[in-house]
């Protein structure tokens, strides 16, 4: 199958060419002629699967048909998403792929000043692309008017409901037209989010291009286990022995990701960070220099993970395991995209064993794991709980690594103290 056979016009399909692409992924493949029927649609689809640009394609497709021009062009198209990263990236591809058509389109999120998106709103445009917290401060201001809105996008709505934007989700339904097409991706489900998709979704077409909460066939994921105090020795020795370049590094905390990033510049591996505590500008740039190969690491926590759009991204690596097993399929989806090959590594300390078995139970595999020499765990240290709110400054360890012990409350493993876990057995002694 070629783009050509999914009825695209010809503006799209000579963008599509000039990318370099001929054949759509099986998301697209699958997506786009429901789209371009005006089907409301469920996808699940794992991030790295061309699932943007399956949405995006028949979208502008739809929006030419029905052209809005000069004075009177309104928003008919609304793409919510959870990060400024992820708005940043869908924004791209809107643009790239209707560079020949007639459409305008915005992107508006939160960290920057709100007067030059006023400024665009009123200039008129068709597809606007926001996060909801700050879609809402335009709608409480009265400087965005979604009357117009034929096509809403939900995208990546598990990760809107794991950041707490269900209400605003609601309140932002409660605000379109009711006669739309909804649009609705998720990489994972949950009760939650079938919940959401029954009361937003009429008749929706759907679409499963891997099985439910599994991880990409493409990336090979192991473990290794290791003491907390000593991940960061070790992730600094795999990275220089290896030669590794471009590697993705995920901290449960944003304290974490910066004391980390720390100690890899103070070895000599160029290393930046990027959390909700940067500003707009600052994770713009160290995501730039990461994709131009300017600096080796980059060191990152989950509110981040949506975001980071990288082709041929060799290595990601699990400084510390999510307390949200879910959390895990979206970032190894970093890697082991649109055909390429990946490797996912995750370092766990005696901690995170309840963190382990609940992600090998998510996807139903288990993960192989192993015991570098020189940095065998020490068998008389215990468990101890991890207690921790997403994206806070807590959790990860007093036992050193690149994190420290916290004491905010949020995602706690059992809400307490508990007795002393060892590793999940395979067999081996840990």
């Amino acid at each position: 199958m070629t783009f050509t056979d999914l009825n695209l016009i010809q503006p799209l399909l000579k963008a599509i060419s000039d990318q370099g692409y001929t054949t759509p992924t099986p998301v697209q493949a699958q997506a786009i002629p429901s789209i371009l029927e005006g089907r409301d649609m469920l996808a699940g689809a794992q991030t790295g699967t061309g699932k943007t640009a399956g949405f995006t394609l028949p979208l502008l497709q739809l929006l030419n048909e029905k052209k809005g021009g000069k004075p009177h062009r309104k928003i008919r198209a609304l793409i919510l998403t959870p990060t400024r990263e992820l708005a940043a990236q869908v924004g791209e591809s809107v643009k790239l792929y209707g560079k020949y058509l007639p459409l305008k389109s915005a992107v508006i999120f939160g960290g920057v000043g709100i007067n030059p998106q006023i400024t665009m709103l009123r200039n008129g445009i068709d597809i606007l692309i926001a996060t909801p917290g700050r879609l809402l401060d335009h709608v409480s201001q009265g400087t965005v008017d979604l009357s117009a809105v034929d096509v809403f996008v939900l995208d990546e709505a598990d990760r809107m409901l794991d950041m707490g934007f269900i209400r605003d989700i609601r309140r932002v339904i409660t605000i379109l037209p009711k006669i739309r097409q909804n649009l609705m991706f998720s990489a994972t489900y949950s009760d939650e989010i079938k919940t959401l998709a029954n009361t937003l979704l009429r008749n929706p077409a759907e679409v499963e291009v891997a099985r439910r909460n599994t991880s990409s066939e493409l990336v090979k994921q192991s473990v290794i286990l290791v003491d907390c105090k000593r991940k960061s020795a070790l992730l600094g020795e795999l990275i220089g022995k290896n030669q590794w370049e471009q590697v993705l590094v995920f901290t449960r905390t944003k304290h974490g990701a910066n004391k980390l990033t720390e100690y890899f510049q103070k070895i000599g591996i160029t290393a930046s960070a990027i959390h909700g505590n940067k500003s707009q500008a600052a994770r713009t740039k160290a995501l730039d220099d990461f994709k131009q190969s300017r600096v080796r690491v980059l060191v990152a926590t989950d509110i981040a993970a949506r975001g980071i759009d990288i082709d041929a991204l060799p290595h990601v690596v699990n400084f510390e395991l999510p307390n949200i097993a879910e959390d895990y399929v979206h970032r190894i989806g970093r890697t082991g995209r649109a055909g390429c090959e990946g490797e996912a590594l995750s370092l766990v300390c005696v901690d995170e064993a309840d963190y382990l078995r609940g992600i090998e139970k998510l996807i139903n595999k288990k993960l192989e794991s192993r015991i570098i020499e020189g940095y065998e765990p020490d068998p008389s240290i215990k468990a101890e709980p991890i207690q921790r709110g997403r994206g806070g400054s807590g959790g990860g360890g007093n036992r050193g690594g690149g994190a420290d012990r916290g004491t905010k409350t949020g995602h706690k493993r059992d809400g307490g103290r508990h007795e002393p876990k060892k590793y999940p057995s395979d067999g081996r002694r840990r």
